[in-house]
């Protein structure tokens, strides 16, 4: 059974950093492209950042680029979004995605979901 569990969500205050963890199991996680997506109340979900199953190719939403770092250890089957300079619009539920398919997980049609964690920042 495949699981992806995010953790490190929580309340910071605009300016700040956060870091959301997203723990894996069940799949051969170092062929997987994985990535993150978030979803703010009344809006669209949005992809925040993927990365391919290396780590060699990364990509970015441009509301977070500069800001948001996506990793990953392959070791510890988890992946990463480091959160620096947080402001209120990036209140949001965030998911973490595994994919097969880099396409699909660019697409927002991974083949798996995590149930999200909040991030809330406040002004």
């Amino acid at each position: 059974q495949v699981q992806l569990v995010e953790s490190g969500g929580g309340l910071v205050q605009a300016g700040g950093s956060l870091r959301v963890s997203c723990a894996t199991s069940g799949l051969p996680f170092s062929s997987y492209a994985m990535g993150w997506f978030r979803q703010a109340p009344g809006k669209k979900r949005e992809r925040v950042a993927a990365i391919g199953w290396s780590g060699g190719t990364t990509i970015y939403a441009d509301s977070v680029k500069g800001r948001f770092t996506i990793s990953r250890d392959n070791a510890k089957n988890t992946v990463y979004l480091q959160m620096n300079s947080l402001k209120p619009e990036d209140t949001a539920v965030y998911y973490c995605v595994a994919g097969r398919a880099w396409p699909r997980v660019v697409a927002g049609t991974p083949d798996y979901w995590g149930q999200g964690t909040q991030v809330t920042v406040s002004s």
